[in-house]
Parts: structure tokens; sequence; C-alpha cells
């Protein structure tokens, strides 16, 4: 027997069972970027490696160690998109969307990044990204925010996730923090683990991220970027703090979040649960108004964030938050092989007729009581039973799966009325 082919690690099928819970959080993310008037971009999963490089930023764990990067037969050096930002602006300028215009624009997708699989972390996995472009003010910052905590709203998650707030300042202002900083971490270096001392000349800010309890005192004693925020960043925190408090929405203003990409300034944020264990952040973005002119357009201000649909899953999954929609409300069957025939046009008929219904027939033949069972195990409210009788007078026997009810037997005139009735519940 030949040996068996698994999917690579970290890169895991979505199984019939699942994707019901996929299917409903995306219906429901359509939904709402199109209630604000959000339009859907599609790019390629693979782009050039210098995209990355130069967005992301070449001291960065995910270009370091995380990229899927391989040469192809010309021998240029292309990349599994690791995240969806970069490839939005990519294509914003090489198709002339952004300079001088409003953009608001979405994607979902796969992304990919060469790291250790765990729960909620997976070397391909699912992003939705919102970008918007041309807007400067913090009232695009706030619309962000108050549609994630609208998304949360309709998952039923609200009260499981709590919102990070931050600002990394102007270029200029994050450049004199960095300095003080760096300054700082010097003279703790004997309490800098190997991967802050790797990090200590190329990205500093990100040691602030670090997970390891024998640095959180020191590190909780370190300078603060908002010593160092310029006025007009600050005026712009401010604003958008005032906007979130008129709508009601909590927030944690977390000194410490930097984010782990090099193009963000001013806003950031984090939608994070304890809920996922160490994979407690399941939503985050920012502004980066320098990133559109550093990947070779004009000067375009823009602000987005991403959101992990495997994490969202999960949690919905755990927290049972949602009731799944049926995947088959009727199902048809044959009792005789004469009525075979006539319950397939039946299912055609009720298809053409009944908009919205999820229809499903027998099919394979077998004993009345296994496809009964099989009806049953499908989930469907009703059983549609075609035998020589139902046939020979038009006729239809309605078995109830789902209710205390007797069958009966109805015309086909009377059954599209109970259809009807069905999809409207």
């Amino acid at each position: 027997m030949a040996k068996q082919i698994q999917a690579i690690r970290g890169m895991n099928d979505i199984l019939p069972e699942q994707t019901g819970r996929w299917q409903y959080f995306e219906a429901i993310i359509r939904d709402l970027l199109a209630s604000y008037g959000y339009s859907e971009i599609r790019m390629p999963i693979v782009e050039q490696t210098d995209l990355f490089k130069r967005s992301i930023g070449e001291v960065t764990d995910i270009v370091e160690k995380e990229m899927y990067t391989f040469d192809d037969r010309n021998g240029d050096s292309l990349t599994l998109r690791p995240e969806g930002t970069a490839s939005c602006v990519r294509a914003g300028n090489e198709h002339g969307l952004l300079y001088n215009q409003t953009r608001r624009m979405w994607y979902m997708g796969p992304m990919f990044r060469h790291e250790r699989p765990q729960k909620g972390r997976y070397r391909q996995f699912h992003q939705v990204g919102v970008e918007t472009f041309g807007l400067q003010g913090p009232d695009i910052d706030a619309e962000l925010i108050l549609m994630t905590a609208r998304l949360w709203k309709k998952l039923g998650l609200s009260e499981f996730l709590t919102l990070e707030l931050n600002s990394l300042a102007s270029n200029a202002a994050r450049a004199a923090y960095r300095d003080a900083l760096t300054a700082y971490l010097r003279e703790h270096m004997a309490l800098l683990d190997e991967d802050s001392v790797r990090r200590l000349d190329s990205n500093p800010l990100r040691i602030l991220d670090s997970k390891n309890p024998a640095m959180a005192e020191m590190l909780a004693q370190a300078p603060k970027l908002s010593e160092y925020w310029d006025e007009e960043s600050r005026a712009h925190f401010a604003e958008l703090c005032a906007r979130l408090d008129a709508a009601g929405i909590s927030y944690v203003h977390n000194e410490r979040l930097v984010r782990g990409l090099d193009y963000y300034n001013r806003t950031v944020f984090e939608w994070v649960t304890a809920s996922l264990g160490a994979q407690g952040t399941v939503c985050a973005g920012g502004r980066y108004d320098g990133l559109v002119e550093q990947l070779g357009g004009k000067a375009t201000p823009a602000v987005g964030f991403a959101m992990g649909v495997e994490r969202l899953v999960l949690m919905l999954e755990q927290l049972d938050q949602q009731s799944l929609p049926r995947e088959v409300d009727v199902y048809i069957l044959a009792a005789t092989q004469d009525a075979e025939i006539p319950a397939q046009q039946l299912a055609e008929q009720i298809r053409d007729q009944v908009t919205g219904l999820r229809v499903m027939l027998h099919c394979g033949g077998g004993k009345f009581a296994k496809q009964m069972k099989k009806a049953d195990q499908s989930g469907a409210e009703l059983a549609l039973i075609l035998g020589t009788d139902e046939v020979q007078n038009n006729q239809v026997t309605i078995k109830y799966l789902r209710q205390e009810k007797a069958q009966e037997t109805l015309t086909y005139a009377a059954l599209t009325e109970v259809l009807g009735a069905l999809v409207a519940k």
C-alpha cells in the first residue's frame, strides 16, 4: 500500500463539520463591512519578497524567521504573503487607487508564516483586513474601532474582549523615545534575554512587548513613549479617546503596546481576550501614514486593522455564542424504485420555486428505513417522501423530523406553501 500523504504541519484542513462556523462568521463580517460602505479587494497570495522587506522591516521576526520565500524558475525571489496590508498598498499604487483619493477597502484570505504551530496559531492562517486611505483625522481611526466593537456585539463576544490603545506618535518623536529607551535598556543589559539583546540595536521598541516574566519589573520602569509625544500626536490621541468615550467604548491605554511591524505611526490598537490562552490578540491595527510613499506611491495617510479568523472561530466554538443555521432544510427520498426519477424532478422543481431553501435529495437507493435515518442525520426540518401512490396522485407525504406533528400528504400546491413558510422562519 502506498504511503498516505498528510497535510503540512501547521496547514490545517477545515472540515465540513467545521465550515458552518466559518460561513457564519464570514456572512456577518461581509454584511457589516458593506453597511459601512467598504469595498472588497482581492490580492494574489504570492508577491515579490522585496515588498515585505520594505514594508514590514528587514529586522523583524516575520522577515527574519517566518516568511515562506523561494526563487521561482526565473530566479525572482517570491514570498507567500505573511500579512495583507503591504499587498493592499502595492495593489493600490499599481492601479492608481490611492493618490488624492479616499478609499475604504477590505479583504479576506490566507496568510503564511513559518512559526511554531499551536492552538490559535498556524502556518497557514486566515485574516480579514480592513484598510482606509486618504483620511488623516482621528474620526476614521474611531470608525474602525467602532466597527470592530459592533462586530463583537453581533458575534456575542463583547464581554470577552478588551480594547488596548496607544499612540506611536510621529517618526521624530518615536526616534527620540527610541534613543531614551535604548539608553535605559543598556543600563540593564544583565536582565535582557537573548532575544532582547538581539533587538536592542535593530528594534528596541519590540522589547517592550516581551512576555519574559524576569524582565517585567525592569520594563515597567522603562521610559514611557507618551512622555515623548509631539503636540499634534497628543491632540490626535486625545480626540480619538474622546470619540470612543462618547460612543461608550471602554479601553485601556497600554503604554507598552507597540505592534510588531515597522510601518505603524500614531494610533495602534489591539482587541485581546483571556479565552484563548497565550494567543490572546484577535484583532490588531493602527495608522501607517508613511507606507504608501515607502512603497513607491505619493504620500497618503492610511489606517487599518486585521483580525485572525481562526482565533475568532475558536472563540465562537469554545463559548458557543451562536446557533448555526441548518445545512439542510428538506430531505427528499423515494420509498419505491418507480418514485426515484419523480423524486429528483421534485427536488429540482422545489429549487426553482422556493428561493433560499436548502434541499438534499437522497441518492444511492437503499431500504426505506435507512433512507429515513439519513434524513434525520441530515438535520433537515422535513422529510418529503414519494412512493407509488404519491406519484400517481401528484402528492407528497411530509414527515416532520423536529416537531411532534403527525405526517401528512399534500398536493404540490399545498407543499409549496409549507416550504415557503419554512424559509420565512
